[in-house]
């Protein structure tokens, strides 16, 4: 096992696994840019080094810093989080050359499904299905065109290199192709630094099902179930939860086999989520796979009793998953929902600020992963989430109730949060039921936060 890893992220997150490591008895050490020098996860760790100047890309992003700090400090290992270098091939690979464990899948790996058209490809040859689309990369305006006659509108263009949401547009028509393709083009080259996009059959009002899976160094594989990730905002995930009140038990079997065998096809190793869309008929189709932690992993951790960042160190430091999935056993009900420092009259503004005042809520079945607290300066130059709150409980009205109350708790004196508008999304009665699609939000109009 190793003695000392490097926390390459911030926020939550780096809070998160500097916890799995105590745990373990291993030495955490925090990276953290000028602007998080009184970070929580920077004031927790075992140790801390400044890697640069706030913007992230001179600090976060910045290959060069982070492994120096690893180096300088001995670290054996370096766990990269979510977001910022976590899908990053090109870090994984220089982790490796400096001698340095990457707690994730291999360069290669990343690589190939970090290309989204590749890895459609590669699901496709393993038996899983795939929406209906171009056939990898689409050079011009003629053939997209071709591909469009070919599967109907509406249709989405999607960057190739793309994630989080981001890089994203759907066409209506003909009309519309033309000059979609040129700006998804061209947001694709700002966001991701290349111009390839593809074309997929959109799938009207779907459901955004995912599955979490573990794999090892000796071909063992499992898959922990699904999450249901359907309330969104501009694709971006808002409520999580585990299992999906539209998941039957044959389907469930299906998905979960698909999501094994994308994670063998292509030699997986370590923490992954292979994420489907699921129409109104129960037909599902594969859409990318995340080779990282995802946001929303505690619920999977609240319903199986297992610690993911503990198992991706362990998987790292080549110890076998020591799991068979006949014994891996769903029990009860798990929520999640993302708690962001913006302000949803505002069109979801940011709104960075000092939390002068603070109560984060306990009781039964509650659970809070954050990085903030009273006095915290909630930083502009980073993401706008400051903490997750999931509820647990043995059926989903009752962590529906419980989610309620500790969001009732939750209280931010000097920043504006998303938690009333949460709220809002939990008295309604499609959700309630579990009745939604990814169309939840978007059907509703201008969000409104729940009334008294």
């Amino acid at each position: 096992m190793f003695d000392k890893i490097l926390i390459a992220n911030r926020g939550e997150i780096a809070v998160r696994v500097i916890r799995a490591c105590r745990d373990m008895g291993i030495i955490s050490v925090a990276v953290f840019s000028e602007a998080d020098r009184q970070a929580l996860h920077t004031q927790i760790a075992d140790e801390a080094i400044c890697i640069g100047p706030a913007p992230a890309r001179d600090s976060y992003l910045n290959m060069q810093s982070i492994l120096s700090a690893a180096m300088a400090c001995g670290a054996e290992a370096i766990h990269p989080g979510y977001g910022f270098l976590s899908e990053n091939a090109d870090f994984a690979g220089m982790c490796v050359k400096c001698g340095i464990i990457f707690i994730g899948p291999e360069a290669e790996t990343i690589a190939m499904l970090g290309d989204k058209a590749n890895a459609r490809a590669t699901a496709a040859a393993a038996g899983v299905p795939v929406t209906p689309g171009s056939d990898g990369i689409v050079a011009d305006i003629n053939e997209a065109r071709e591909t469009a006659k070919r599967i109907g509108y509406p249709l989405m263009l999607k960057a190739s290199s793309g994630g989080g949401g981001r890089g994203i547009r759907v066409v209506n028509g003909d009309l519309e192709l033309e000059r979609a393709l040129n700006i998804a083009m061209g947001e694709a080259e700002a966001c991701f630094g290349s111009r390839d996009v593809y074309i997929e059959k959109y799938i009207k009002n779907p459901r955004h099902i995912e599955f979490q899976i573990l794999a090892d160094s000796y071909g063992d594989v499992v898959h922990l179930f699904e999450r249901d990730c359907s309330i969104q905002r501009r694709h971006q995930k808002i409520i999580e939860e585990t299992p999906s009140p539209f998941m039957d038990d044959k389907l469930r079997a299906k998905m979960g086999g698909s999501a094994i065998n994308i994670a063998k096809a292509t030699g997986y190793r370590n923490a992954g989520t292979v994420e489907f869309l699921v129409d109104a008929d129960r037909n599902y189709y594969f859409m990318e796979m995340n080779t990282r932690i995802q946001v929303e992993h505690p619920v999977t951790e609240q319903v199986t009793g297992l610690d993911l960042v503990k198992k991706q160190i362990e998987i790292a430091a080549g110890q076998r998953l020591g799991l068979k999935q006949e014994n891996i056993i769903l029990k009860g009900h798990a929520m999640e929902c993302r708690i962001n420092a913006e302000d949803p009259q505002r069109d979801f503004a940011p709104c960075p600020g000092t939390i002068n005042g603070l109560n984060v809520p306990g009781g039964p079945g509650v659970r809070v992963d954050n990085a903030v607290y009273q006095g915290y300066t909630v930083p502009p130059f980073y993401d706008s989430m400051i903490a997750k709150l999931i509820t647990y409980s043995h059926d989903r009205a009752t962590t529906i109730a419980r989610m309620r109350r500790a969001l009732s708790e939750f209280l931010f004196d000097g920043v504006t949060t998303t938690v009333d508008f949460l709220l809002g999304i939990l008295d309604d009665p499609d959700f309630v039921s579990g009745d939604y699609t990814t169309a939840f939000l978007e059907s509703r109009g201008k969000p409104t936060e729940r009334s008294e």
